[in-house]
């Protein structure tokens, strides 16, 4: 075994560590042997009578804890994708409106029609709201004839100002009794982690993670720059309409249920890139671990830093991406020898 095989082994059981650790740790701590009985109670493993403590162990805290390392996956191998395909090393899913459309279509919910659908109404608002804003940044490329990637990235901010723009409106004009909820979810939060959803974000991540490992030769094609990918046989432009349409799909799955988490997609390609190079074959399975061990560590931090009372992961996310955004610059201004 290699040593990028040992790091993967390494994070696959820190990933596990934090798992546990997800589940036993929050409001009430609650002891290993009962969280791994209700584990095991709940799946059918074992037979016997669920107890309250067991609920709350498979109901609540262990869909929780795999919501997180499932949309940590998703959203580092989003970032490794879009820092890919834009060339540009801060690329994440805020950059192009995708996670602003969504966030505006749960506001929507939130503020003016309310549960209509029942428990589904949130996810499938913003879930549409996020497709809508990566249709119109598409739409609004395929018009300049072009797949640049700067002419990509001015389209995303435009949709992204956009669509905050319709989401401030929404909170000022709405019901200011749902300010709180309404702050809550764009702030990012994974309180609406719950078995009917766990096959949605588990299809989010299987599309980003298939797709970036079966194209991941052209991916590397584009390090070398678009002329030189051309040269290879790879359809750039094609590919990046593709890669983007994908990305903009899964990202609008794991916002409609956690809502907008930020600088995930940023962080964990240039950590991932750190451990196994820059070659997508090895660097989206790391890029997965990485990101999933991430939200993880970061979802437990949200809960145990103001207890009884659970921040927004979004808050704890955003501190780490913005200590880690100035160590990068830093970092790159520091003269060569």
């Amino acid at each position: 075994m290699g040593r990028l095989g040992l790091t993967l082994l390494l994070g696959a059981a820190v990933l596990a560590a934090l798992l546990l650790t997800s589940t036993v740790y929050g409001t009430t701590s609650i002891p290993a042997s009962d969280a791994l009985a209700g584990v095991l109670l709940g799946t059918g493993i074992v037979e016997g009578e669920m107890s309250p403590l067991h609920r709350i162990v498979f109901d609540l805290r262990l869909p929780r804890a795999l919501f997180a390392a499932v949309i940590g996956a998703g959203l580092g191998i989003v970032g490794v994708v879009l820092q890919t395909t834009t060339r540009n090393d801060l690329a994440d899913p805020f950059l192009f409106g995708l996670s602003s459309g969504a966030a505006a279509g749960a506001v929507f919910v939130i503020t003016v029609t309310g549960d209509v659908l029942g428990f589904w109404t949130l996810p499938l608002a913003a879930f549409f709201g996020g497709l809508v804003a990566s249709g119109i940044v598409l739409a609004l490329v395929h018009g300049l004839r072009t797949s640049a990637p700067e002419k990509l990235i001015l389209a995303g901010l435009a949709v992204s100002f956009l669509f905050s723009a319709i989401t401030n409106y929404l909170i000022f004009a709405g019901d200011s009794r749902a300010a709180h909820s309404v702050i809550f979810w764009m702030l990012g939060g994974l309180g609406l982690a719950r078995w009917e959803t766990f096959p949605l974000v588990c299809a989010g991540l299987a599309l980003i993670l298939a797709y970036a490992m079966y194209r991941s030769r052209w991916l590397d094609a584009l390090l070398t720059g678009d002329l030189t990918a051309a040269t290879l046989g790879v359809p750039v432009q094609g590919l990046r309409f593709r890669m983007f349409f994908v990305a903009a799909l899964a990202t609008a799955v794991f916002v409609s249920v956690a809502g907008v988490i930020g600088f995930v997609g940023l962080m964990v390609p240039h950590i991932a890139r750190g451990i196994a190079g820059p070659l997508h074959s090895q660097l989206v399975p790391t890029a997965a671990i990485v990101g999933a061990a991430l939200l993880t560590g970061s979802d437990i931090l949200s809960r145990l830093l103001l207890a009884p009372q659970e921040l927004p992961v979004g808050i704890v996310t955003t501190s780490l991406g913005s200590v880690f955004v100035f160590l990068l610059l830093i970092r790159t201004a520091r003269p060569r020898r």
